[in-house]
């Protein structure tokens, strides 16, 4: 008797939860609605400064875009013409040298976090956490007193040492990330047949992560790609073409900086162009590492 009205307690319970579920699915549609208005509206005020500020950039800047603005080097203040040809094999010098130090060992840091477990781990995260918090005029300033002071001049390499700490922390957390988000089922299957831990974590597990790494990656050098506050503590910035990583250097955001100050229009005109063609670069790298991830992913699947 029991086993019976069992089964038909569980339908009349069924039936009292969907009859409730009718009665307030047309409530719960206007509250959807309501949140859903809500969230589109602070997203167009969000998207309003952005877009000015993009608009406002393209009209003052587009007007320096040429040729010779990309392809010679800046002339004296007052003289029409000229570009920024030095500033953007100085970006390429200073950027590449970060990148090449701060995306192997933020990717090694962030598989021991993904994989690792302890006290040393817990300390680890933290300072990354702290790091990635830090103004970034401080770590031009810590570069400052580390290198520039011990060398005694200012240098490329000072200001590649500021930006591959800023980008070290973004590296980090972003490989955690997509490290533990493979399948705990990969490593396992690969111990089973014998593979050493490092192997699998080499050959099996960062594959697996490629799309969130390369995302990382991509998304820490648009990040110091446009800061400048650390490469003036440590740059200073050059007028003439030099590529020896030893002596300072030009740079697009020193440009910007510098020439936006200047009384001179054209001065002012270079900085604007330059302004565009660094938020271009930033546009390109972060939209890219989507493509690129969104890409690899479907590889994968």
């Amino acid at each position: 008797m029991t086993m019976i009205e069992s089964p038909n307690r569980n339908l009349v319970r069924r039936d009292e939860i969907q009859k409730l579920a009718t009665a307030s699915e047309g409530r719960r549609k206007i509250y959807s609605k309501v949140g859903l208005t809500i969230c589109g509206l602070f997203l167009v005020i969000a998207l309003v400064p952005l877009i000015s500020v993009l608009a406002y950039t393209v009209q003052r800047g587009v007007h320096a875009w040429s040729v010779d603005f990309f392809s010679k080097l800046p002339t004296p203040a007052g003289i029409p013409g000229g570009g920024i040809w030095n500033a953007i094999v100085g970006s390429l010098i200073i950027d590449g040298i970060a990148a090449a130090v701060a995306i192997p060992f933020g990717i090694a840091c962030g598989l021991f976090l993904a994989e690792s477990d302890g006290p040393i781990v817990g300390t680890v995260r933290f300072a990354t956490d702290v790091l990635s918090g830090v103004p970034s005029i401080i770590l031009g300033i810590f570069a400052y007193i580390i290198l520039v002071i011990s060398l005694g001049h200012f240098s490329a390499i000072a200001g590649s040492f500021a930006i591959g700490v800023l980008m070290l922390p973004i590296i980090i957390r972003a490989s955690e990330t997509a490290i533990r988000s493979v399948p705990s089922t990969l490593r396992e299957a690969g111990l089973s047949l014998g593979s050493r831990h490092s192997t699998v974590s080499r050959r099996v597990i960062l594959p697996a992560a490629l799309p969130g790494l390369i995302t990382g990656v991509l998304l820490a050098v648009a990040r110091g790609v446009g800061e400048t506050a650390p490469l003036l503590f440590t740059v200073i910035g050059s007028e003439y073409f030099a590529t020896n990583p030893t002596q300072p250097m030009a740079a697009l955001p020193l440009v910007v900086y510098g020439d936006g100050i200047q009384a001179y229009p054209d001065l002012q005109l270079r900085a604007w162009g330059t302004a565009l063609f660094l938020i271009c670069v930033v546009l390109v790298l972060s939209i890219g590492s989507r493509l690129i991830a969104a890409r690899l992913g479907r590889v994968k699947r």
